[in-house]
Order: C-alpha cells, then structure tokens, then sequence
C-alpha cells in the first residue's frame, strides 16, 4: 500500500505541475473562451469516471487488479509531454490529450483502490484510505512547487518567452510521472476469487445504504465543477499583483498544503465517528467555500477560500472510497468503486458545462452559486436519508 502511495505522489507531482497553468494556457495563450474550457474538463473527467466502472468490474471479473493499475498509470504519463505541442495545435489538441489522460486515470482508479482496501482490514481502511491520499496530495503540493520554478522566470510582456516557459513544464512534468510507473512494477497482486463471469451492472448487487449514498454523490458532482473555474477566478482577483500567475500557482499549494495536512487526519476521523459525518462535513465545506467565491472581491480573502477548499477535498476524497468500500459487497469491491465515480461522470460533464456557459452568460457569480446550491442539497439529504455509523 505504501508503494502505491509513492506512485501517487509521483506522479501527482506530475499531474499537478499542469493543472494550475493549463487553464490559463488554454484562456490567455489559445484565447478559447470559457465555455470551451469547461467543455475540455467536463468532458474529459466525464469519460474517466465512466471508464471506472467498466474497468472496475474487469478487474473484478479477471481476479486482478495490477494489469489495470500499470496500464492507467502509462497512459496518462504519455499524454503529458505532447502538450507541448498545443501551442500549434490549439485547443481541441489540448482536448484530445486531457480524454488521454483521464482515461488512462478512469482504467486505474477503481482497480488501484480495491488494492488498497483488498490489503487493508475494514476497521483501518478510512486511515488507509486517509494516508494514500496524504502522499498523492503531498505531490500536488509539491508539483505546482515544481511550475512555479519555471513560470517565475517568465516573461509575461513577452509572448514567445511565455509559450517557452509552457512548453518547459509540460516536458518536465513526463519525469516524475515515469518514475511512478516504474515504482508501480514493485507493487504486487493479492488474489481473489470472482463471485460473477458475466457482467452484473444491475442495482441487484448492492444494498440500500450504498444506493442512497451513490445518489447523494450524484446531487453533489451535479454541481461540482472543475477546480479550473476556481483558479480562473483568483486570477481575475491577482490581476494587480507584479505576477498574477505565480500568485495564483502559490494559492493553489496552498490548498494541496491543506488538503495534505488534513487527509490523513480525516481518514482517522472517519474510522472513529463513521465516513458519513466525515464525508457530510466536506460537502458543507464545499458549499461555504464557493458561497465565498460568489460573493468575494477581495484578493487577502482567495488565501483563506482555497486553504478552507482543501479541507473539503481532505474530508471526501479518501473518506468518500473508504464510505463506498464499506457498502460494496467484497467480491464487487472495484464494480462499486466504479459505481461510486461513475455515479459523478455525466454529472461532471454536466457541471463543467453548465458552470463554463453560466459564468460566460452571466459572469462568475452564477457559476459558483450553482455549485453551492447542489452540495448544500447534498448535505440536507446526507443529514435526513443516512442514517448508521458507516
């Protein structure tokens, strides 16, 4: 379990050296507007959370779960370096490389955590969960670290210096991705025996607690759109600052320092008063947090948001597998891990989408208070639907 944690860590430190920049190379460099830049995220964490589910229940159908592990892992440190291209390209490169890489995230994910939980008795698996989580977000703090040591030296009056710093992180961020893959051949695999030959996608398989929670996930994702928008926002807001761009890469560590400080915490809280409240009280973090961005036009406060944003992503991110493990019947452990983020798939899309054509229709407040409005829906159900100590 531990070598998974330092692929995470690798390759996060990959992952995230791009995601706080490729917003802005996609709206500033490309010029796309933000509805095409809700489109790239939405559609392409749709698909990869969709993909869950069918690599979830192949993995529980094979009996193994390393193949799928190994094969995720590959694709996505491929697709990064040819980034580097889309400055020839334009956005619909950029596009076709995000589906890239979040397939290659959908084919590992749910098989990746049914190994950890197949390795993890139940009474431990929130702190499993919890310190998994710790060392993939310890790499996001680090990979943005990483952007931030090229994009410092950029010349932002200059528009082919700027190209060139882009197309620096791109290429270094292939390093530490391929380093995680080769760490990932030291990890082993734990047998089991498949309960179903043939596919079982009917509801029939699980219980009714595991039923209501994927609905709830579901209201939540529905709103839940891509950090992207979050980020595009402190920009507007670092806008007088000497360098808008490290500023905001600086928030954005921030808030994977939170997120890393408390996953591990969180996962330890959740083995002892249930993933349910754990999980709820990340959902109302979420919701008070984009309240904030609604109503904020003060840059001091943007510290304070994204710091409070990575305390809702260390209460359900960990906690919400750990919650989904539980339910899920063992010998269908990966098919309800897949179920568990497919349950956010469409809804992704949905959320991107809509968020992107509301901020360019009616600016960045109705985004937002769109996002705000499903979580806050998702906690009142959490408090009257679920009951248990799960």
């Amino acid at each position: 379990m531990v070598r998974l944690g330092w692929v995470s860590l690798l390759t996060d430190v990959s992952s995230e050296m791009l995601y706080p920049i490729v917003p802005i190379f996609i709206t500033s460099v490309l010029g796309a507007p933000l509805a095409a830049l809700g489109l790239i995220e939405g559609l392409a964490e749709s698909i990869s959370n969709i993909l869950k589910i069918f690599s979830g229940w192949w993995s529980d159908r094979a009996g193994k779960r390393r193949p799928f592990v190994i094969g995720g892992y590959s694709l996505s440190t491929f697709s990064k370096p040819l980034l580097a291209f889309a400055q020839y390209l334009g956005w619909p490169f950029v596009l076709a490389m995000r589906i890239l890489d979040r397939a290659g995230k959908g084919l590992r994910t749910s098989a990746r955590d049914a190994l950890i939980a197949d390795y993890t008795p139940e009474s431990q698996r929130g702190k499993a969960f919890g310190l998994h989580r710790a060392m993939d977000s310890l790499g996001a703090v680090l990979g943005p670290l990483a952007a931030l040591f090229f994009m410092s030296k950029m010349n932002a009056s200059n528009p082919v210096a700027q190209a060139l710093s882009y197309r620096q992180v791109f290429l270094w961020a292939f390093v530490p991705a391929a380093l995680g893959v080769i760490v990932l051949f030291l990890v082993k695999e734990k047998p089991f025996t498949a309960r179903y030959k043939k596919p079982q996608f009917g509801w029939k398989m699980f219980g009714r607690e595991f039923k209501i929670f994927i609905f709830i996930n579901l209201i939540f994702a529905i709103g839940n759109s891509s950090d992207v928008f979050l980020i595009i926002r402190a920009k507007d807001l670092f806008t007088g600052v000497s360098n808008p761009i490290v500023t905001v890469i600086l928030a954005y560590v921030l808030y994977n320092l939170t997120y890393s400080m408390g996953s591990y915490p969180a996962g330890v809280l959740a083995d002892r008063i249930g993933s349910r409240k754990v999980y709820a009280l990340g959902l109302l973090l979420f919701g008070l947090v984009y309240l904030g961005f609604s109503f904020n036009h003060n840059p001091a406060l943007v510290w304070v948001l994204f710091a409070v944003y990575g305390f809702y992503t260390a209460f359900t991110d960990g906690v919400g597998k750990a919650y989904a493990s539980k339910l899920a019947p063992e010998d269908l452990r990966a098919t309800g891990m897949g179920v568990y983020h497919m349950s956010t798939g469409l809804a992704t899309f949905a959320a991107s989408t809509v968020a992107g054509l509301l901020w360019q229709a009616w600016g960045f407040k109705a985004a937002f208070l769109y996002g705000a409005g499903a979580a806050l829906l998702a906690v009142a159900m959490f408090v009257f639907l679920v009951k248990g100590k799960k």
